[in-house]
């Protein structure tokens, strides 16, 4: 199965290098983004294939849209944004111009996130999801539509995490180490919509930083299973009665992408954390405990 993705990504790249030829690239720099993002790529699928994927079968597909309040599709938008954002730029700083550096930089969160899900719809435990897909390209379509119609994001998509205590009862299953947990517990994690004050609402106020971001956060809590809580783990352990439910959130931000500097390197490093809500204050509203202020919202 891994050879096979491999060939569908060399046939990928096939019309890729053709426009590329036509291009004013820096051969040096382009020839670095390639091959690096092509043994990325590779390497992840050989890894996700041997490592987290046990038995292949028949490919199937999988309705999981109910599961964890929307949160894994939430993240598969997120994650293909990203993904998104970093290729083109990678791509754009080689010397390929706008137009092609965003919708091949952009669509590489879909192709990519596009081969974990064929993974999945041959894994006997998964199956194939339409609503991870669809999100995948909603993550793609984010960039790719804002790139093209502004030159730049006015609203960028985020990730934060916070902790939770509930991976501890299901350790298996939410993580039981906290690199696990950052990627497996969705009660800790927070997406947000950041849009930029001096893009959108505010473009002739000259007194707001351009750096400035206003954030809209949705997270849940409770949450020890997908569709419902069970009442004991892997272990046989029992696990209390958690309230299932979505906190939402208004926060400030940074935008770091904005924040002026000299260095190449520094501006660079920005830019890839920029997947990163910024610790600021801001208030939350769930339905268990109504609304809340924190000195920092992530």
């Amino acid at each position: 199965m891994t050879s096979k993705l491999c060939k569908v990504f060399l046939l990928w790249l096939i019309p890729f290098s053709l426009i590329a030829q036509e291009q004013k690239l820096n051969k040096k720099r382009f020839n670095t983004v390639l091959i690096g993002g092509s043994t990325l790529y590779i390497v992840s699928m050989v890894g996700l294939g041997s490592v987290w994927y046990q038995d292949f079968g028949r490919f199937h597909f999988f309705n999981d849209n109910n599961s964890w309040g929307y949160m894994d599709k939430a993240g598969h938008t997120t994650t293909a944004y990203q993904i998104g954002r970093l290729s083109a730029k990678s791509l754009a700083w080689s010397g390929l111009d706008h137009q092609n550096a965003t919708w091949y930089g952009g669509m590489t969160g879909l192709f990519f996130l596009t081969s974990v899900e064929v993974f999945d719809g041959l894994s006997e435990d998964w199956g194939f999801s339409a609503g991870d897909f669809a999100a995948n390209a909603l993550g793609s379509a984010a960039f790719i539509s804002q790139e093209l119609l502004w030159h730049e994001q006015k609203i960028t998509l985020k990730w934060s995490y916070s902790g939770s205590p509930y991976a501890q009862y299901r350790p298996e299953l939410l993580g039981s180490t906290s690199g696990e947990r950052w990627l497996k517990d969705y009660n800790g994690q927070t997406y947000w919509l950041s849009a930029n004050l001096r893009s959108t609402v505010l473009q002739n106020a000259s007194h707001v930083p351009r750096w400035l971001n206003l954030a809209i956060g949705y997270g849940i809590s409770g949450y020890t299973g997908g569709s419902s809580n069970p009442s004991e783990n892997e272990a046989g352990q029992a696990i209390p009665e958690f309230t299932r439910h979505g906190q939402y959130y208004l926060s400030l931000d940074v935008d770091l992408t904005k924040i002026e500097t000299s260095s190449k390197w520094i501006k660079g490093l920005l830019g890839a954390l920029n997947f990163i809500k910024i610790p600021l204050p801001g208030i939350e509203y769930n339905p268990e405990n109504g609304w809340t202020y924190h000195w920092l919202a992530f």
